[in-house]
């Protein structure tokens, strides 16, 4: 018998199993990157084999919705109850021109996606003409299988108080409410956190990508999206047509390294980009004439907060509220003039213009909320390691808060969530690029979220990558926008599969 003969038919064999089956339970994600998923063990048929209902989205009838059934457990398709998620899709406006399915994923983590299509839709006509816009609510959110933890009055106590405060007895509450949180958040959603990470939804979204009839898709994420890309491509290169990765975050390492590094972008943005901007329009906001003194004045407006929090109604708006507000706001200049209008409704409460108090219930009391918080600390926590030493986050919340005090003093709540979060990290998924057509990624240099060190960190990882810098601007997400030179390297990418040679920069023109 001819074994080499033998040896290709029994390849052969396999590819076109492969090929049939069209999804793949999860292979190991420490395998070798250039590993064909699809070699792995079929899904069982009653994942692969359910009917999507599309139906007219309720919150958005221009958009077709359905709900799509998926293991609790990729790695145990058996085991425990399905989840549910939430899926959506626009139409490609020119059918006779379309060129596929173009997915999209929600960031935070804790956004909710299903009615991100309209974004391209409105944002971005040329590509909702030529692809179909699928999206989806991730497991954990919005009208997907919901994690929960607290109520609304546990979440503002979480926020409550002053994050600067150094004192043993401040450190000791802030440490005590982290705790409260995770013990909510078992309580409550306890066999359902384990589950809830990006290596799992990249799984969902495979299956929706299969249930779409889609061999392959192309991909546009931004955030927290570009983690959920980054992964999807690591996973299942054989499934990418294209791929842009918006704003993002250092996916090559581990959540804590990742958010060790947004003190020092938040700070940069705000004295850097924020500052000199209302200086720039003190006869509007009279605030200071220099970054130097409108910084004083928000650090005396910060201070009268501490001792005497503002009270309207169900707002308590203290020191923390301040910063959050902030942090916020400098994600987009487009929301500077509402930052600025608050803050001069804080001189005078009682007789502040009706609409800049309006604006600043708005900007200081709506940050974050308890369902985005729970699935946020749910990824974070629960995808990489983190240090669990107490000790060690109170120390770095001191030297974070003088140093960069504006999400620098936040630093110390939030850690010590991840350090006595119950579940082990999932399984790491190390990003390389293999296997995947030129991916485009584009950052601003002053992104206070995803700041550009870390973009630059996970460009370097993901080997083909074409990183395109904007130096003109510092905002949080770059596409569809008004930047004509970022709105045309997608458009060339998605729409004619021209990718550019190197790596590019577009100096747009500052916002006005």
């Amino acid at each position: 018998m001819n074994t080499t003969a033998s040896r290709t038919r029994r390849a052969a064999v396999v590819v076109a199993t492969a090929v049939l089956a069209g999804l793949a339970l999860p292979a190991t994600a420490n395998a070798d990157a250039g590993r064909n998923p699809g070699d792995a063990e079929r899904a069982p048929a009653r994942y692969t084999q359910q009917t999507l209902d599309w139906q007219p989205c309720a919150e958005q009838p221009a958009l077709d919705c359905a709900t799509m059934a998926v293991p609790r457990d990729w790695h145990h398709p058996g085991a425990g109850p399905d989840l549910s998620i939430a899926v959506s899709r626009h139409r490609a406006t020119d059918q006779a021109h379309r060129k596929g399915t173009l997915m999209e994923t929600a960031g935070g983590p804790g956004a909710q996606g299903l009615l991100r299509p309209m974004d391209l839709l409105q944002g971005a006509p040329a590509v909702a003409a030529a692809y179909d816009i699928a999206s989806f609510d991730q497991r954990g959110v919005g009208g997907s299988t919901r994690v929960q933890c607290q109520t609304p009055e546990d979440f503002q106590e979480f926020l409550a108080g002053d994050f600067r405060d150094q004192s043993p007895a401040a450190i000791d509450k802030v440490i005590a409410n982290s705790r409260k949180l995770v013990a909510d958040c078992q309580e409550h959603s306890g066999d359902l956190l384990p589950y809830l990470t990006t290596e799992q939804t990249v799984h969902d979204m495979d299956l929706y990508r299969s249930l779409l009839g889609e061999k392959r898709i192309s991909y546009y994420g931004a955030s927290y999206a570009t983690m959920i890309g980054a992964y999807y491509g690591t996973l299942f290169p054989h499934r990418v047509e294209r791929m842009v990765l918006d704003s993002n975050i250092g996916f090559e390492g581990t959540w804590e390294q990742y958010e060790l590094g947004q003190p020092m972008s938040f700070q940069r943005r705000f004295e850097e980009d924020f500052l000199p901007w209302m200086a720039a329009r003190d006869s509007t906001y009279h605030w200071g004439s220099t970054p130097e003194e409108v910084k004083a004045h928000w650090e005396q407006r910060r201070a009268a907060l501490h001792d005497r929090p503002i009270t309207d109604g169900s707002l308590t708006l203290g020191p923390n509220q301040l910063d959050n507000g902030t942090i916020s706001a400098v994600y987009r200049e487009k929301a500077f003039p509402l930052l600025a209008s608050s803050l001069t409704a804080l001189d005078d409460w009682q007789g502040a213009d009706p609409a800049a108090k309006q604006t600043a219930r708005r900007v200081f009391g709506q940050y974050l909320g308890p369902e985005f918080l729970a699935e946020f600390f749910s990824v974070t926590c629960g995808d990489t390691p983190w240090t669990k030493d107490v000790d060690t986050w109170i120390e770095r919340g001191k030297e974070d808060t003088a140093r960069y005090p504006l999400a620098g003093a936040r630093l110390l709540a939030f850690g010590a969530v991840c350090a006595a979060w119950p579940t082990d990290p999932a399984p790491k998924v190390k990003v390389t690029g293999a296997h995947l057509p030129p991916v485009l990624m584009l950052n601003s240099l002053h992104d206070p979220a995803t700041y550009y060190e870390s973009a630059v960190g996970a460009h370097r990882a993901l080997r083909g990558s074409r990183l395109v810098t904007v130096t003109g601007n510092g905002d949080h997400g770059q596409y569809p926008g008004s930047d004509p030179c970022v709105t045309d390297t997608v458009e060339r990418y998605l729409l004619d599969g021209r990718a550019p040679e190197h790596d590019l920069t577009c100096p747009a023109p500052p916002a006005g």
